[in-house]
């Protein structure tokens, strides 16, 4: 947003909490020199082609498609859940067209969906929900899927071919000199000025008159006055491997076992070569910064108290996943603060 407002001609200050830019996008290198994600794995993928061309002004591209492997009943499985995924687990060999008349025969009929755990048993039945869905929910989120909008598991396809990658978007890859490098480019403008280690309420008060794009927790603005909306953390334990690779794939889930979600290795990632790796272990929490808003049917009714106050402000904007209190995607991101550019700009 900073960039497009400052080449319409704005003068654009960006306030920043942390001591660097790109929230958690955010990469660096470690002490070892490998290109790591401070805050987890970010994979850039989209069927955006304006995001993907607005983005590309300011990086090159690694072509990178993203696999991921679940470590479930001591075998590493494709998922999202494809043909191999069941031929591995069960010892079967079925087919595109077997796999339909599996699965038919074995999700429930669930005549009203309203949770996540329904949408998958409604998809592949409890067996696989059981090994794939319900222990992986239950640690990322604290609560059973129950107790979680169906949005939250339908994000994840179920695959008819046998097509490997967690995405199927037109356009993937990996800023070529890493999401920081990015950042720097788009930042680089003669209207364009970032302070760090700032926090939005110790200046408020000094531009309380310009216009302002807010993009902090909601709820946190409106200094929790209908009360506290529920955000998920994460904790990452970074780990240097005295080896060239740790493991095949980038991302591996432990849906059932460990306390961890998953080990993520970065240089599977980014492409880097090194005679040593750097590897994260995965920790969800209640406490920390936020990570996601929780999409549970109480946080969704308390989240609309906080948005009829926004339709009253004529010169703050809320944008991002914890302004606008929705988990949406890099690129979906991208796509709605391009769109709010230009509403601002009207």
């Amino acid at each position: 947003m900073a960039r497009g407002l400052a080449e319409a001609g704005k003068k654009v200050l960006i306030v920043e909490r942390r001591k660097h830019i790109g929230g958690n996008c955010y990469d660096e290198y470690d002490e070892h020199g490998i290109l790591i994600h401070r805050y987890g794995p970010h994979i850039f993928h989209t069927n955006h082609r304006e995001v993907w061309d607005f983005l590309s002004r300011f990086t090159e591209w690694r072509p990178y498609e993203h696999r991921v492997r679940a470590c479930v009943d001591g075998k590493m499985l494709p998922f999202p859940i494809n043909p191999d995924t069941l031929n591995l687990l069960y010892g079967l060999s079925l087919d595109a067209d077997q796999m339909e008349e599996y699965l038919a025969s074995v999700k429930e009929k669930i005549d009203t969906v309203t949770n996540s755990r329904d949408s998958v048993i409604s998809r592949v039945g409890t067996d696989l929900y059981e090994k794939f869905f319900k222990n992986y929910t239950l640690k990322q989120w604290g609560i059973p899927a129950e107790q979680l909008h169906p949005s939250v598991c339908e994000r994840i396809p179920i695959r008819l071919n046998r097509d490997d990658r967690y995405f199927n978007d037109t356009y993937q890859g990996m800023p070529l000199h890493g999401y920081t490098k990015l950042f720097e480019n788009m930042l680089s403008h003669e209207d364009i000025t970032v302070e760090l280690n700032t926090d939005y309420a110790n200046v408020s008060g000094v531009i309380e008159s310009q216009h302002v794009v807010y993009t902090g927790p909601i709820d946190e603005y409106f200094h929790h006055c209908f009360g506290r909306l529920g955000y998920r953390s994460l904790r990452f334990e970074f780990k240097h491997v005295s080896t060239a690779s740790f493991q095949e794939y980038a991302v591996i889930n432990y849906p059932n076992d460990y306390d961890y979600t998953r080990i993520t290795e970065y240089k599977k990632l980014t492409g880097q070569h090194a005679d040593s790796t750097t590897i994260s272990y995965e920790y969800p929490y209640d406490e920390g910064d936020p990570y996601y808003p929780m999409p549970t049917q109480a946080n969704a009714l308390l989240y609309e108290k906080y948005s009829r106050e926004t339709g009253k402000m004529k010169k703050v904007f809320f944008a991002g996943r914890l302004g606008a209190y929705r988990y949406m995607n890099m690129d979906i991101a991208c796509l709605e603060a391009m769109n709010l550019v230009r509403d601002i700009l009207k």
